[in-house]
């Protein structure tokens, strides 16, 4: 049998899995101190559904978010904010902690924590 890694995540979780892992993030988001100030209140929900259609689209679902926002050019979208390691951090922990609440097997959530965490990573802008 594949690794997970191996295999579409899309496949292997599902759109829906991945809408309730962003659901489940989002519901964290406007109270803690870190991360809530960096997302306006009225622009959550669109935040939420590029987020879920970027990973669609990543992990080997339907490639709407390319045909509806081009390339994800992640640093350049993510430029406007201050993301240091400590936003990148609080952003992973969230994140797995909204992984967890979906119950996603051990071997999924690895390769999660390791793709997030490396994108997490990447986005990182200042010190």
């Amino acid at each position: 049998m594949a690794e997970p890694e191996e295999l579409p995540i899309y496949e292997l979780l599902g759109g829906e899995r991945l809408a309730a892992i962003v659901a489940a993030f989002y519901r964290r988001v406007p109270q803690d101190p870190i991360l809530g100030p960096m997302y306006p209140e009225h622009d959550l929900a669109g935040a939420a559904a590029r987020l879920l259609g970027f990973l669609v689209y990543r992990f080997g679902g339907p490639p709407d978010y390319v045909r509806e926002r081009g390339h994800p050019r992640l640093r350049q979208r993510h430029a406007p904010f201050r993301i240091d390691r400590q936003a990148r951090d609080r952003w992973m922990e969230l994140m797995m902690a909204a992984v967890d609440e979906v119950g996603v097997g051990a071997g999924h959530r690895n390769y999660l924590e390791r793709f997030l965490g490396d994108v997490a990573t990447f986005l990182v802008n200042t010190e």
